[in-house]
């Protein structure tokens, strides 16, 4: 069963990625070849991860591009979701 509200995936890589080893987004993004406000927008949940990040990131070992797209996949449909059923509720009232 689909999570109803997971969270962006972004939270999951500076909580699962970042932190444990102690990087700076900037530091990150050094490793990650990307510059910083581009990884700031991922892990701040403004921007979702492309498939070139999600291999970046499996490049890093930190799990499979797969995974990750799956993550942002599963993120956009909840959102899309949701915003149906804010549209739907606003038509029946």
């Amino acid at each position: 069963m689909a999570m109803h509200d997971p969270p962006h995936p972004g939270l999951s890589i500076r909580e699962n990625c970042l932190d444990p080893l102690g990087l700076s987004v900037t530091e990150a993004a050094q490793q990650l070849g990307v510059a910083r406000h581009t990884l700031s927008r991922v892990l701040n949940g403004r921007a979702g991860i492309s498939p070139e990040m999600a291999l970046r990131l499996e490049e890093m070992g930190w799990s499979t591009a797969d995974f990750w797209l799956r993550r942002q996949t599963l993120y956009d449909l909840a959102q899309a979701r949701r915003a149906r059923e804010q549209r739907e509720e606003r038509t029946l009232v």
